[in-house]
C-alpha cells in the first residue's frame, strides 16, 4: 500500500470542555501518513484529551476528530487500523502472552501474531511473567506489543519514550521510523524533546488546548544559528544593531541574542559605538529552545 493509501489523522476544530475548563480550544492539526509526528505541549496542553478524543474514549464538546475521513467508532476493525499506547492498564496478575492472547482475540488478529509482536519488542524472554513485576520500560514495551498485534497502519503514543533505557530508546527510535518509512502513521507526544528532535519528521504544539505551531521539524528549527552576545553595554549595542536590521532579544542585562546579521557585523558595530563585547558565540537554535520560545516568547527589543 502507497503512502497516499494510507488514512491521515485530523482534527477539525476541536473543542473539548469539562464543566468550566476548557482542556481543547477550537483544535485543528492534520498528521500526515508516512511520516512520523510529534505533539508537543506542557503538562496540562491538551495532548492527552486530544488523543482520547481521537480514540473515542472521550467525546468533544464540538468538532470531529478523524481517521481517514471517519471517527474511530466508525472503523470496520478499529484494532487492525490504529494502534493506541496511551493507558497502561494491564491487570497486574496476568502474564504477558496472556494479556496479548485477549488482546488479538479482540483484534481478530491470528494467534501467531502474539509470538511475532513478543518478539518485535523484545519480552519473548519475559513472555510467561506476571506484568505486575514488569519494570516500567518492560510495560512500554508491552504496551507497544499491544498496539501492534492488530497489524495497524497507524500508532497513536502517548509518551512512549518513558521509563525506557538508551537502548530501549534507541530500538523505540528505530522501529518507529521503519514503521514510517514504511507507509504507516506515527502520531506521538513527548517531553524528551532531544530524542523527538531525531526521530520525528514533523511536530504540532499546542498550549492551553490551542494549537501554537505545526509543520515540519526541520521548518521550524533555523537554518542559521542566532549569535549570542554578552557586552555590559547591552542597551547601546542592541540600538545600533537594530538601526542595521537586526532582530534582538535582550535576555538578561548583559546578554543579546542576534538574528538576521552576522557576527562580522555585530564586531564592526560594537567597535563604532564603543561597545565592549565580552562573549560572542553562535547559538544554534535546538527543538528545545523553540519550543520554549513559541510558549513562552522572550522581551524583544523593538
Amino acid at each position: 500500500m502507497t503512502t497516499t493509501d494510507q488514512p491521515s489523522i485530523s482534527f477539525r476544530h476541536v473543542t473539548k470542555r469539562y464543566g468550566a475548563v476548557t482542556a481543547l480550544d477550537d483544535f485543528c492539526a492534520e498528521v500526515a501518513p508516512g511520516r512520523i509526528t510529534a505533539f508537543l505541549g506542557s503538562n496540562g496542553s491538551g495532548k492527552t484529551t486530544s488523543m482520547r478524543v481521537l480514540l473515542g474514549l472521550a467525546a468533544p464538546t464540538a468538532g470531529a476528530a478523524l481517521i481517514g475521513n471517519q471517527p474511530y467508532s466508525a472503523l470496520a476493525d478499529p484494532l487492525r487500523t490504529v494502534g493506541a499506547v496511551l493507558d497502561q492498564g494491564f491487570q497486574p496478575n496476568r502474564s504477558a502472552r496472556n494479556h496479548l492472547r485477549i488482546t488479538a482475540a479482540q483484534a481478530r488478529a491470528p494467534r501467531a501474531r502474539v509470538d511475532d509482536v513478543l518478539d518485535l519488542v523484545g519480552l519473548t524472554a519475559a513472555a510467561g511473567r506476571r506484568v505486575g513485576g514488569f519494570s516500567l520500560g518492560m510495560r512500554q514495551r508491552l504496551a507497544l506489543a499491544s498496539a501492534l498485534i492488530g497489524d495497524p497502519a497507524i500508532l497513536v503514543m502517548d509518551e512512549p519514550f518513558n521509563g525506557l533505557d538508551p537502548d530501549g530508546i534507541a530500538t523505540m527510535r528505530a522501529f518507529l521510523r521503519q514503521f514510517a518509512d514504511n507507509g504507516g502513521t506515527v502520531f506521538l507526544s513527548s517531553h524528551l524533546l532531544a530524542e523527538v528532535a531525531h526521530s520525528a519528521d514533523d511536530a504540532i504544539i499546542i498550549d492551553h488546548g490551542r494549537l501554537v505551531t505545526s509543520g515540519p521539524i526541520a521548518g521550524l528549527v533555523p537554518t542559521s544559528p542566532a549569535i549570542r552576545v554578552t557586552t555590559q553595554d547591552a542597551g547601546k549595542l542592541a540600538y545600533a544593531l537594530l538601526t542595521r536590521g537586526a532582530r534582538i532579544e535582550r535576555t538578561s542585562p548583559q546578554q543579546l541574542t542576534v538574528h538576521d546579521i552576522t557576527a562580522e557585523v555585530i564586531s564592526r558595530t560594537a567597535m563604532e559605538v564603543g561597545a565592549l563585547i565580552l562573549d560572542l558565540r553562535a547559538d544554534a537554535a535546538d527543538l528545545q529552545t523553540i519550543f520554549e520560545d513559541l510558549i513562552h516568547p522572550k522581551e524583544r527589543v523593538s
